[in-house]
């Protein structure tokens, strides 16, 4: 089985469907039988997504700089918790120890994350697949732009099609595994 990072939003003020959308991610992730990494926090989206895996029997490993540490958001229910020094670390943690990489609905964060693993592959410096989870629409605007740039040449068309887009849940996962083999 596979260890999959999940990209998500922490943000504390978000609407419930958002958080059962993350929730659900983590419950089929452990469903599949398969690890999830996450950015180690407890709250939001990415506290949702650790607690939806572990209620579905799911392992966690969760990767967490000092600095949240010290502002009590560190997912302390993790089956494992690595804490790095800085933000830099942990993303380097988190794509190290994953097998694939899941985004769902996000901020700047997660954008950061998102575009570090899909441009460190479009790189060959991975072959790990990368898929995004449109949720509502959540990204379409953003695939949509992207997938204009390709008509630029600003972005390689064998680039947009490294990224995989899903609009549910099991569909993500069906894509990650179906690219894992």
């Amino acid at each position: 089985m596979a260890a999959i990072c999940v990209f998500c939003a922490s943000s504390r003020t978000l609407e419930p469907s958002w958080l059962d959308i993350a929730a659900q991610t983590g419950r089929e992730i452990a469903r599949r039988g398969h690890t999830l990494v996450s950015g180690g926090g407890c709250v939001g989206m990415m506290g949702a997504v650790a607690d939806g895996a572990r209620s579905g029997g799911g392992h966690t490993l969760g990767v967490i700089p000092q600095l949240l540490v010290d502002r009590e958001v560190a997912d302390v229910s993790a089956d494992e918790l690595i804490v790095t020094e800085g933000m830099l670390d942990r993303k380097n943690v988190m794509i190290e120890k994953s097998d694939a990489f899941l985004t769902l609905p996000g901020g700047l964060g997660t954008l950061d994350e998102l575009f570090e693993v899909w441009t460190t592959a479009t790189l060959g410096i991975h072959r790990k697949p990368v898929v995004l989870l449109d949720a509502g629409g959540f990204y379409t605007g953003l695939v949509d732009w992207l997938v204009g740039l390709a008509g630029t040449r600003f972005v390689s068309r064998s680039a947009i099609d490294m990224l995989a887009v899903a609009d549910s849940v099991p569909a993500a996962l069906e894509a990650i595994e179906e690219r894992l083999g």
